[in-house]
């Protein structure tokens, strides 16, 4: 559920163009009426304020705000005026060019659904003038030139039916990360509530003789079952699993796997099994160590790390499950999300994210 607070009756986007030239307009900008507007609109919203603003001022909208902003609060702002497939392009595009935050890259891939995810690839080619997998293959460690050919004979299964084997695959981590990536990204899978329970309870063996049962893990299993799966049905497998061996299967990823691979498997079933705590979690590490690290930033200028973080995960959600992962997060860690923003922000980029974050309650739904 969404956190997003807009007006019952929002403003004509040409009025909302108005004023924010105006806002723009002067010694300085005047930020807070720059807030005000953007940070109670949603997409649809935001997307005709800047059509309204390029027909009545010949100007783009997104070059005046990074004109007029500055810093953090720069960053979010520029983020959130786009609509989310955008969004999640440019974020992928940064994180696997300038950045090279492979983490960011596969929090975005694992964590959205098939349909998002080919809209996505659609927009990058658009803006970008590439192919995201191609993207993902030269700046992703690996030999890519073995792994593309496994890649591409993979074939989704219905929900109903047990998977084939892929053909032989490298298994090296960093090729595994490539291949996790881009077999997520690009093969098509089931998105509706329906699971096969015997297949769930198969593919939990499967994965058990994968991995925890022999010397050695055969990565290419654990890549073919987890592209191939449905969200729903990688639930009834982690429960499966549970109940047969013990533990979770994200332990099971930890101690068979390790690196990007690992993170991008603990990624893809935890947003399966609980979206919400997986980004609770995800703040849990930005508010923890944000102390240590603001030391670390007076040092080493412009890392920023766990701000990039921060937005990250407050502007992709705040239109999807926001709300969810606010409950989550106070539900674990006896702290709402607002309090943890307001202790390690300030300023016009502390006002922005929360307004995003909508009211400060200390209990939800």
């Amino acid at each position: 559920m969404s956190t997003l607070v807009v007006p019952p009756v929002p403003p004509f986007p040409r009025d909302d163009a108005i004023q924010l030239h105006t806002a723009f307009k002067g010694f300085g900008c005047d930020t807070s009426a720059v807030i005000n507007i953007l940070a109670h609109r949603d997409a649809t919203q935001r997307a005709y304020i800047q059509h309204e603003y390029k027909t009545m001022y010949a100007g783009d909208l997104h070059k005046r705000l990074a004109s007029e902003l500055t810093g953090k609060l720069e960053t979010a702002v520029l983020l959130w005026i786009h609509d989310p497939a955008t969004r999640d392009a440019i974020i992928l595009k940064q994180a696997l060019t300038a950045a090279k935050n492979i983490e960011a890259a596969t929090e975005v891939i694992c964590s959205r659904t098939p349909s998002q995810l080919q809209y996505l690839r659609q927009i990058y080619h658009s803006k970008f003038g590439n192919f995201l997998e191609h993207d993902i293959e030269r700046n992703t460690s690996g030999d890519h030139k073995k792994a593309r050919p496994g890649l591409m004979q993979a074939r989704p299964q219905a929900p109903d039916r047990p998977s084939g084997l892929f053909p032989p695959l490298p298994v090296k981590e960093d090729e595994c990360m490539t291949l996790i990536l881009l077999a997520y990204l690009t093969v098509p899978r089931h998105e509706g509530p329906e699971v096969n329970r015997e297949i769930a309870e198969m593919d939990a063996k499967v994965l058990y003789k994968a991995g925890e049962k022999r010397l050695g893990t055969d990565e290419k299993t654990f890549v073919q079952i987890f592209s191939e799966r449905s969200a729903a049905h990688l639930a009834a497998v982690d429960h499966y699993y549970n109940s047969m061996y013990g533990h979770p299967l994200k332990k099971a990823i930890k101690k068979e796997t390790s690196g990007y691979f690992a993170f991008a498997l603990k990624t893809i079933v935890q947003c399966a099994v609980n979206p919400a705590r997986y980004f609770a979690k995800t703040w849990r590490y930005v508010f923890t160590f944000g102390a240590v690290l603001q030391v670390l930033r007076k040092s080493m200028k412009g890392l920023g790390t766990d701000d990039t973080k921060l937005i990250r995960v407050i502007v992709t959600r705040a239109e999807l499950d926001l709300l969810y992962i606010k409950a989550e997060y106070l539900k674990k860690y006896k702290k709402t999300v607002n309090d943890a923003v307001h202790s390690e922000t300030s300023g016009h980029y502390r006002a922005f994210l929360l307004s995003l974050l909508g009211s400060n309650q200390k209990a939800y739904l």
